[in-house]
C-alpha cells in the first residue's frame, strides 16, 4: 500500500491545475481526427522540459487518459473516430446518436471509460511484478497469433454481412502490403510515387471515416432531409444523467469483458488500444443473447469498447516502468518523457525515485475522475455541434481531415491517399461495406506479417518454424481462441440467417 503514502503529493494546487488543464486539453484534442493520443502526448513533451519530473509526468499522464476517451466524442457525434482506439465505439455510438440519444451515448462512453480506467490503474498498482514477467513471455509468435485473432473478427465487425466484412478486411490486408517489404526492403505494389511510403494507418482511418461522412452530411443537408440533426440536438438537451448512470452500472457483462480485455492487451507490448476495443466489442457481441442488435445502437457495444480502451492505459505502463518496453505507442512516447527527466525504468524507479513514480501513478487515478466529470459536463453542452448546418459541418470535418492527415508526415501524398480511400468507402458504404473491417485489416496486416517473418527466422534457426509457432502455453491458448472464434462466427452467422428466414417477412414467409 505504498502508493497511499504519496497520494497527498497529487493534491497541490499546481498539480491539480496541471491535471485539469491536461484532461480538458486531452478531451478536446482527442476529439480531433488524426490527433491520436500518441501525437497529443508527443506535442506536450516540450512543455515539460522545465517542469519538475513529477509535474511533467502528471501533465503527460492526464493527456494520455483523456485523449483515449476524447476520441469517442467525434466518433459518436459525427461518426469520425478521433483515434484508432475509438473505431469500435463509432459502430454503435453514432447509430445511437442518430436515434436521438447522443448525450446518452456520450454518458456511456465516459462512465465506462472511468470504470475501465480505474480498474486498469489498480492493476498497475497491485500487480506490476507478475504482469511484468508475463509481458516478457510475449515474443513474435504470440503477437502473430494475437493479430490472427483480430483477423478472425473481421467478418463480424461493421458490415451488413459476414461475406462483405471479410471482403473489406481482406482488401485492408492487401492495402497494408503496399510499400517496403519488411524482409528485403524492396518496394512492392507501388504503382505510383504517392504510394512509396505505403498507407499510414491514421491516413486510412481519416479517409475511410471522415471523407464518407462529409458526403453523407452534404446528402442530409438536402431539402426534407435534416431530421436527424434535429432529433440528435433535442436529445442532447433532455438526456437524464442519472438514468444513464444506472443503466451503465447494470451492464456488468460488458464492463467486465471490456476491462478484462483491456488489461490483457495493455500488458502485451505493442498491441495498442485499437485491438483492445475491437476484441472487446467482438467478445461482447458473441456472448450477447441477440447479436443482431449490435451495429444499430447497442449500448453494450459502446461500454465494452470504451472500458477496454481505458483499461489498457494502466497495464500498458507495466512493461514500460519495469522493463523499458512500452505496451502501446503512447507509452513509448511517455518513455521519452521519463528519460528527459533522468528517470530510467527499472527497480530504481520504485525505490530511489519512488516519490515521483507513485505521485505519477496516483495522478492517473485522479485524472480518471476528472475525465469523468469534465466529459459528462461536455456531453451535456455538446448540442452546439448539432446546430451547425450540414454543409458547414462537412467543411469543418474536411478541413480537420486534411490538416490531421498532412500533419502526420507533412506529405501531400497522404492527403491524396486519404481522398481516394474516402471515395472508395463512400460508394462501398452504399453497397453495405463498412469501414471498420477495412481499417482493421490495415492495422493487423503489418503486425501479423512482421511477427510472422521474425518468428519464421527464429524457428528455422532452432530447427522447425512450425514447432516454434505451435508450442508453448500462450501460443496454444491463442490458437484455441482463434479456432473457437472462427467456429462461433460461422455458427452465429448461420443462426442469424436461419432466424431471418423464419421471421415474418423473411425468406420463409
Amino acid at each position: 500500500m505504498e502508493f497511499l503514502n504519496h497520494f497527498h503529493n497529487v493534491f497541490t494546487l499546481y498539480h491539480i491545475a496541471l491535471l485539469v488543464g491536461g484532461t480538458l486539453a486531452g478531451l478536446i484534442l482527442g476529439a480531433l481526427p488524426g490527433l491520436s493520443p500518441t501525437m497529443a502526448v508527443a506535442l506536450m513533451i516540450p512543455f515539460t522540459f522545465h517542469m519538475q519530473p513529477a509535474a511533467g509526468l502528471i501533465l503527460l499522464g492526464a493527456m494520455y487518459t483523456a485523449t483515449v476517451a476524447g476520441g469517442a466524442i467525434s466518433a459518436i457525434l459525427v461518426n469520425v473516430p478521433g483515434a484508432l482506439a475509438n473505431i469500435a465505439t463509432a459502430l454503435d455510438g453514432h447509430q445511437l446518436a442518430k436515434k436521438g440519444r447522443a448525450a446518452e451515448a456520450l454518458h456511456y462512453c465516459f462512465m465506462s471509460s472511468f470504470v475501465g480506467g480505474i480498474i486498469g490503474i489498480f492493476v498497475l498498482i497491485f500487480f506490476t511484478p507478475p504482469l511484468a514477467d508475463l509481458a516478457l513471455k510475449f515474443g513474435p509468435t504470440e503477437l502473430f497469433w494475437i493479430a490472427i485473432l483480430g483477423i478472425t473478427i473481421i467478418g463480424t465487425i461493421g458490415s451488413e454481412s459476414v461475406v462483405k466484412g471479410l471482403f473489406a478486411g481482406l482488401f485492408g490486408l492487401a492495402l497494408s502490403t503496399i510499400g517496403d517489404n519488411p524482409m528485403l526492403g524492396e518496394d512492392r505494389f507501388v504503382f505510383s510515387e504517392h504510394l512509396e511510403s505505403g498507407i499510414h494507418i491514421v491516413t486510412a482511418l481519416i479517409g475511410l471515416f471522415a471523407v464518407p461522412q462529409v458526403f453523407s452530411l452534404l446528402e442530409q443537408s438536402m431539402p426534407n432531409n435534416d431530421s436527424t440533426n434535429d432529433t440528435m440536438l433535442h436529445a442532447l438537451g433532455e438526456s437524464r444523467l442519472m438514468q444513464s448512470l444506472k443503466h451503465n452500472l447494470t451492464r456488468v457483462r460488458a464492463l467486465s469483458i471490456g476491462s478484462l480485455v483491456g488489461v490483457i492487451v495493455g500488458v502485451i507490448p505493442g498491441a495498442g488500444g485499437q485491438i483492445a476495443g475491437l476484441i472487446a466489442y467482438d467478445q461482447v457481441k458473441k456472448t450477447s443473447g441477440d447479436a443482431s442488435k449490435f451495429g444499430s445502437g447497442e449500448p453494450d457495444g459502446i461500454i465494452a469498447a470504451e472500458s477496454a480502451n481505458n483499461a489498457m492505459v494502466g497495464p500498458s505502463l507495466v512493461p514500460l516502468l519495469t522493463l523499458s518496453v512500452p505496451g502501446s505507442p503512447t507509452a513509448a512516447v511517455l518513455l521519452g518523457g521519463l528519460l528527459i527527466h533522468g528517470l530510467f525504468p527499472g527497480p530504481d524507479l520504485f525505490t530511489i525515485h519512488g516519490d515521483v513514480t507513485w505521485t505519477f501513478i496516483n495522478s492517473l487515478l485522479v485524472a480518471q475522475v476528472l475525465m469523468l466529470i469534465i466529459g459528462l459536463i461536455l456531453s451535456q453542452h455538446s448540442g452546439w455541434i448539432m446546430k451547425v448546418p450540414g454543409p458547414y459541418m462537412a467543411a469543418i470535418i474536411l478541413v480537420l481531415a486534411v490538416y490531421g492527415t498532412y500533419s502526420i508526415q507533412s506529405s501531400y501524398s497522404d492527403v491524396l491517399i486519404m481522398f481516394v480511400l474516402g471515395l472508395i468507402m463512400f460508394f462501398g458504404g452504399k453497397l453495405g461495406f463498412g469501414p471498420a473491417p477495412l481499417v482493421l485489416g490495415i492495422i493487423l496486416g503489418p503486425i501479423a506479417e512482421d511477427n510472422f517473418l521474425q518468428g519464421q527466422l527464429i524457428g528455422q534457426s532452432s530447427g522447425s518454424a512450425f514447432a516454434y509457432f505451435t508450442s508453448g502455453t500462450i501460443n496454444l491458448t491463442l490458437i484455441s481462441i482463434c479456432i473457437g472464434s472462427i467456429i462461433y462466427s460461422v455458427y452465429s452467422g448461420a443462426k442469424s440467417k436461419r432466424q431471418q428466414q423464419e421471421s415474418p417477412g423473411g425468406g420463409a414467409a
